[in-house]
C-alpha cells in the first residue's frame, strides 16, 4: 500500500488552505497513494495571533470540509486531516476527520491538548474523552492521533492492542530547543512500542516544523521532508509487518494490563 504525508504552510485564509490541502490530494491520487495525511489545524493559522485556529472554526459541514469532500468523491484514496470544529462560545475540538468518497468515514476529538512548552491549547479548545476507532485502508487497519498524543506511548499502544498496523499523525510541532529531536525520537519510539508504521505530517511554517515522516515498525525512517511544502511517499506492506511481528513480539509478550482512558 502506498501512503503519503503532505505538509505547507497553513494561511489566515480557509480557501486558499482548502486549495492546497486539494492540491495535495491530486497529486497524491496520481501517484496512486491509498492513503494521505495533511497536518493539524487547517482551517487557519496567524504567526501574530495564536487564536486563529479557533476563531475560524467551523462545523462539518462547512465550505472548508466541502471542497475537501468534493475532491475525495474524485479517487479511492483515504484522506486524514484535523480542523477546528464549533462546540461552544469561543471554543472548540480540535477533530480529526477521515476522508473517502466523499464522506466522512471517521472522526476523532484530540485527547491530549497541548499543555506545555507556555502553550494552553487547552484556553480555548475542548478536550476529547474516547479512543478513535480504527479504519481499514487496502486490508491494512489504521489508528488515528493528533500531535501532541504521539508524547504518551499508551495512546498508540492501545490502538495496537485493538489491531492496528499504520498510526497516523497529523500535527503543527511547534519550534523550540530540542523539539526536532523530540519529534524524532517519539516516532521511532511508538513505532517501536507498537510495531507499526506511522505516517506523520507535520505543518511548516515560521512556528512549525514541518519534517513530515514515514516510519516502518522498526524505527527506520522510508520518507523524511523538510520545513517546506513537500509531499513524501512510501510503500507499507503488512507481510513485512508480520515479519517485523514475528522477530520482536512486544504486543504479545506484555506483562501489564491494556491501558484504559481516563
Amino acid at each position: 500500500m502506498r501512503v503519503a504525508a503532505g505538509q505547507f504552510v497553513v494561511t489566515p485564509d480557509w480557501p486558499t488552505n482548502a486549495g492546497t490541502c486539494v492540491l495535495l490530494m491530486q497529486q497524491s491520487a496520481q501517484q496512486q497513494a491509498s492513503l494521505l495525511v495533511l497536518p493539524e489545524a487547517l482551517l487557519a493559522r496567524d504567526d501574530n495571533d495564536p487564536d486563529m485556529s479557533v476563531k475560524s472554526a467551523q462545523g462539518l459541514d462547512g465550505g472548508f470540509l466541502r471542497l475537501l469532500l468534493d475532491e475525495s468523491r474524485r479517487n479511492a484514496m483515504t484522506t486524514v486531516l484535523t480542523v477546528h470544529v464549533p462546540t461552544r462560545e469561543g471554543r472548540a475540538a480540535n477533530t480529526l476527520v477521515a476522508l473517502r468518497g466523499g464522506e466522512i468515514i471517521a472522526q476523532y476529538q484530540k485527547l491530549h491538548l497541548y499543555d506545555a512548552f507556555n502553550i494552553q491549547e487547552s484556553k480555548r479548545v475542548d478536550a476529547g474523552k474516547v479512543l478513535p476507532p480504527l479504519i481499514e485502508v487496502d486490508g491494512m487497519k489504521v489508528g488515528l492521533m493528533t500531535c501532541y498524543d504521539l508524547r504518551f506511548p499508551e495512546m498508540a499502544l492501545a490502538q495496537a492492542l485493538q489491531g492496528a498496523e499504520v498510526l497516523v499523525l497529523p500535527t503543527a510541532w511547534v519550534r523550540g530547543p530540542l523539539k526536532e529531536h523530540h519529534w524524532a525520537t517519539l516516532l521511532a519510539a511508538r513505532s517501536l512500542d507498537t510495531t507499526c508504521y506511522i505516517v506523520a505530517a507535520g505543518e511548516c511554517g515560521n512556528k512549525n516544523i514541518g519534517q513530515s515522516r514515514i516510519v516502518d515498525p522498526l524505527g527506520v525512517t522510508l520518507a523524511g521532508a523538510g520545513g517546506t511544502q513537500q509531499l513524501i511517499y512510501a510503500d507499507v506492506s503488512r507481510a513485512i509487518l508480520q515479519q517485523i511481528r514475528a522477530q520482536l513480539p512486544v504486543l504479545n509478550n506484555r506483562r501489564f494490563a491494556p491501558p484504559q482512558i481516563m
